[in-house]
């Protein structure tokens, strides 16, 4: 599965990759780049492009809106936040969420998620205080920190630090990371994991 796959205009190079699913949190070239992704085995990338519920392969997703900046929309327009459940996991992807507050209706879908995939870099999205506030709220198992400043990426962000000075911790990124149930910390012991850029 892919999510929000970017486009060369980001400043980064597009992977091509093989993928049963993409999920697209908003119109925008650099996360509805869907032409790098071929079907993974036979037939076609099942595309899903907003709010709703959707299965394929035994997993689940369902998708909520929500705005893309503290001016309900007014600026950036919508976002669409992503449930999935898999393998007797649940994991959020936040997209560019935008607002200071979560909503009664995510909060309720969004419960205590395994794995959170946040925002963290301000510009068009949350900064890292309010994505620290947010994840504190959350209380998810797993934090990965998404949408901040690497080298080469054009958009103006803030680098992941402010976000793990406000969390208090340190993380030394990470090769990769392996979704697997049985090797997620427990809710007393919530590890945020950094993925090392190429």
């Amino acid at each position: 599965m892919a999510i929000d796959p970017f486009s060369k205009e980001s400043g980064l190079t597009p992977p091509r990759f093989e993928a049963h699913a993409v999920l697209v949190t908003h119109d925008h070239e650099n996360h509805n780049n869907i032409e790098t992704l071929s079907a993974k085995g036979e037939g076609v990338v099942f595309k899903i492009t907003g709010p709703g519920e959707y299965e394929f392969k035994g997993i689940l997703v369902r998708g909520f809106w929500s705005f893309h900046d503290s001016k309900n929309g007014k600026q950036k327009g919508k976002n669409t936040i992503y449930i999935i459940e898999w393998e007797g996991m649940k994991l959020a992807h936040l997209g560019d969420y935008g607002e200071e507050t979560l909503r009664s209706e995510i909060q309720e879908a969004l419960g205590t998620p395994d794995i959170l995939f946040l925002p963290v870099g301000g510009g068009d999205t949350i900064d890292g205080e309010v994505a620290a506030k947010l994840a504190n709220q959350i209380e998810p198992r797993v934090i990965i920190p998404m949408h901040y400043k690497i080298s080469g990426l054009r958009a103006k962000l803030d680098g992941v630090e402010v976000f793990m000075k406000e969390m208090g911790e340190k993380a030394e990124p990470e090769e990769k990371f392996t979704i697997k149930k049985s090797g997620l910390p427990n809710a007393e012991d919530s590890k945020i994991v950094i993925l090392k850029t190429p």
